[in-house]
């Protein structure tokens, strides 16, 4: 008997299929909705940068330009060796008689796909098409027919040589770390050398130091160069053999329809129905964000690692760094658990090992391909390693548990330090808190950064919390009495709460608060004198891991309710142009919050702890809304490759992970009508969202799992294997609904 499947039955199928068809004319894939464009130009400091990467690649590459208005590129590139900040060697098509190793160029008709790119260079004159795989690449260059044409290969710093149809060589990251080169090109050069006083000097072969510069030179008749090229942080072999193990042939076409479908099934992960196409476009590019970072290193089995200088065997483990803990550990890798729960294992995998191949098995901060460089402040991969092993993943929790530990105790608190504890760590072990300067007070700890400075209130509040992550580690092991001094610990941020003000305080050495004081601009330069980027109205929330005390400091839920109302209503008190020359980072405003750092992002859903869910979801949409756009100016601040991303992904969806290390998940307010999320092995979580829209933001009533659900939360524990979270949305708020049963906490301290 056949089945018969209604048109909207039909409807529905369609829809859910979007992400998996490939060239429909009517239906869009998921990659189809990504705008790496997205945030290219900054409200103020940096902005995105359209990263063309296979999900977690090592290989990663984007123009060579300042931002997206400068009118010039710096030739084409070959791989970017830090999330957004190097860039290694430098390809440089032309036809100019005058050999330069990079040459500026004017562009356009550019058009950038995560998986590849075209551009037009030097007034049209030369076409560039690009597409990559993890390790390797293609490029198809066109040239005018009239003209003789070149192609230069630089390093930067380091060797170059040449081999008739190959280039390879090395450059420089540091002094230990390297990264390899070999790129050879399916056409026959008619001469080949090293670039000298503008010419081709085919008597030599090789060249070292800064802009080192190989050539090619081909007939006039060759009007398309096809090249082909393998990277490596290993060696110029392993760069040839990444090469050959991926790519056989020149043609980027392929190459580029392969990546596509790498994205798309990777994006296919989370689903979407309903909502706008420009809410789809605003999913999908940050659901690609999400993907920049951290990079699998492991080549052929074997990783290069800049944390001792040695070339190891991954033992079939991925090796990953490159990851900003800092940022990261908020929102990306609780996603990463819910879509790649695997890779994230590898990667706090790679974490222990950085730790093993540190002297001092100190657990990463800010691992980087040059190492950990120890930037920002606290210690927050102890909270990736917490909410995994709350949340089952296989995690050595011994291993962690002694390189959180020591990383926390043994190397200085000090922000944008590697350097062993000093005297303002000993302070806050006996004391509980990190001491601020009194004005004009010299500093005394030399491991404090002289324009970081201690930012003793973002240290205190972030090790605070660190603390409390670390007991939960040391619970599962069994450590009874770790547990229970690491709980303790985590009330630390006590004791810079003035109960006169309702503000964390910073106060001195001797236990004097700083006075006269303005939550809004003390600080100096970031408000780094006493905070971190960002100022007092929004480290006035940053006790993640225990609202319910956060509530009781400040007297109650009504008190906190009107906390939170005037952080998003206090004005600047001050001209932007001055507000924003003292508080660069502190943009996105709604009032005194900001929308564009990382501290800020769980605040919209502290309305939850408090009894009123529905404030929350006004705020969540409120802030979606207002500073995240499908456009060029679509990101408020710094989203710093998926630490801000993440937010949208999960906001969007319609929950947020607030507590790092704690197994539950806030409700905000959906986006779409229907998400779901494949967590693997065959299952799936489901969130319904009937009656969603740009109006109807509120929650009226909702079912998990078939149950009626009346509290603004949920556990991991009820989703991990499968489940459909069902949220009634309306115009108006139900203030009724979710109020009975708050979030968890650690609780009021006695």
């Amino acid at each position: 008997m056949k089945k018969i499947v209604s048109i909207a039955m039909l409807a529905g199928i369609l829809s859910l299929a979007a992400c998996h068809s490939e060239h429909s004319e009517s239906v869009k894939s998921c990659v189809d909705y990504v705008n790496p464009y997205i945030g290219n130009v900054s409200h103020l400091l940096v902005p995105t940068f359209p990263t063309v990467q296979l999900p977690n690649s090592m290989l990663r590459i984007y123009p060579e330009r300042a931002d997206y208005t400068s009118e010039r590129v710096n030739g084409l590139p070959i791989i970017v060796t830090n999330h957004r900040e190097r860039s290694a060697f430098n390809l440089t098509p032309t036809q100019s008689e005058v050999l330069s190793p990079v040459i500026a160029y004017n562009y356009d008709n550019e058009e950038i796909h995560p998986y590849g790119f075209t551009v037009e260079l030097d007034d049209n004159r030369m076409k560039a098409e690009y597409a990559l795989s993890h390790q390797s690449a293609i490029y198809q260059l066109t040239f005018e027919t009239d003209k003789q044409p070149y192609v230069l290969v630089n390093t930067r710093n380091g060797h170059i040589k040449v081999d008739r149809n190959a280039i390879s060589g090395y450059q420089k990251l540091d002094e230990q770390t390297k990264v390899y080169l070999y790129i050879e090109t399916q056409e026959t050069p008619e001469l080949a050398g090293v670039v000298t006083e503008g010419k081709i000097d085919s008597s030599k072969v090789d060249a070292d130091g800064q802009n080192a510069c190989a050539a090619w030179r081909f007939a006039k008749s060759i009007s398309n160069v096809h090249l082909r090229y393998g990277v490596s942080f290993i060696s110029e072999e392993q760069a040839q053999r990444n090469l050959r193990r991926e790519i056989k042939d020149y043609d980027v076409k392929k190459l580029a329809e392969t990546g596509r479908k790498i994205w798309n099934e990777t994006l296919s992960k989370i689903k979407v129905e309903g909502g706008s196409e420009a809410d789809k476009t605003l999913f999908y590019s940050s659901l690609y964000r999400t993907f920049e970072r951290p990079i699998c290193l492991s080549e052929d089995g074997r990783y290069y690692s800049a944390f001792d200088g040695q070339v190891h065997t991954d033992n079939g483990i991925p090796f990953y760094t490159d990851d900003w803990i800092w940022d990261t550990y908020r929102a990306a890798h609780p996603l990463r658990i819910l879509i790649e729960a695997e890779k994230e294992e590898h990667i706090i995998n790679s974490f222990l090992t950085m730790a093993e191949q540190m002297e001092n098995f100190w657990m990463p901060t800010f691992p980087e391909v040059t190492g950990d460089s120890r930037r920002m402040n606290s210690n927050h991969a102890v909270a990736t390693v917490a909410d995994a092993i709350y949340k089952e993943l296989k995690v050595d929790a011994s291993k962690a548990f002694e390189a959180c530990r020591k990383g926390m105790e043994e190397k200085t608190l000090a922000p944008w330090s590697g350097k062993p504890a000093g005297w303002i760590d000993k302070f806050y072990r006996e004391k509980g808190y990190i001491p601020a300067l009194q004005p004009g007070e010299k500093e005394t700890d030399p491991n404090v950064h002289p324009f970081e400075k201690r930012q003793p209130i973002a240290v205190t509040l972030g090790t605070s919390y660190d603390q409390w992550c670390l007991s939960r580690i040391a619970a599962t092991l069994g450590k009874k009495e770790e547990a229970d001094y690491y709980s303790q610990c985590s009330y630390n941020y006590r004791n810079v709460y003035n109960v006169q003000t309702g503000f964390f305080h910073p106060k001195d050495k001797n236990g004097k608060w700083i006075e006269p004081f303005d939550y809004r601009y003390s600080g100096g330069m970031g408000a780094r004198e006493y905070y971190g980027e960002n100022n007092g109205w929004v480290y006035r929330w940053d006790v993640p891991h225990n609202i319910a005390d956060l509530i009781a400091l400040m007297g109650g839920n009504e008190r906190f309710i009107h906390n939170l109302d005037s952080t998003f209503a206090q004005p600047l008190g001050k001209s932007k142009y001055e507000f924003y020359a003292q508080l660069p980072d502190h943009t996105g405003n709604v009032g005194q919050f900001s929308m564009a750092n990382e501290p800020s992002l769980h605040v919209p859903y502290l309305y939850n702890y408090a009894g009123q869910p529905w404030k929350t979801q006004k705020r969540i949409r409120q802030m979606l809304t207002t500073w995240f756009r499908p456009d060029l100016m679509g990101m408020p601040g710094d989203e710093d490759g998926g630490g801000m991303s993440s937010f949208i992904v999960f906001s969007t969806l319609g929950f947020y992970p607030v507590t790092p290390g704690m197994p539950v998940y806030n409700i905000g307010s959906p986006m779409f009508t229907y998400a779901r999320i494949d967590l693997g092995d065959g299952k799936f979580f489901e969130i319904e969202a009937p009656n969603a829209s740009p109006q109807n933001k509120y929650i009226q009533k909702a079912t998990l799992n078939g149950k009626v659900l009346d509290k603004a939360w949920f556990n991991h524990q009820d989703i991990k294997n499968g489940g459909k979270l069902v949220l009634v949305m309306g115009k108006q708020p139900n203030k009724t609904w979710g109020v009975s049963a708050v979030p968890p906490s650690v609780g009021i301290k006695k």
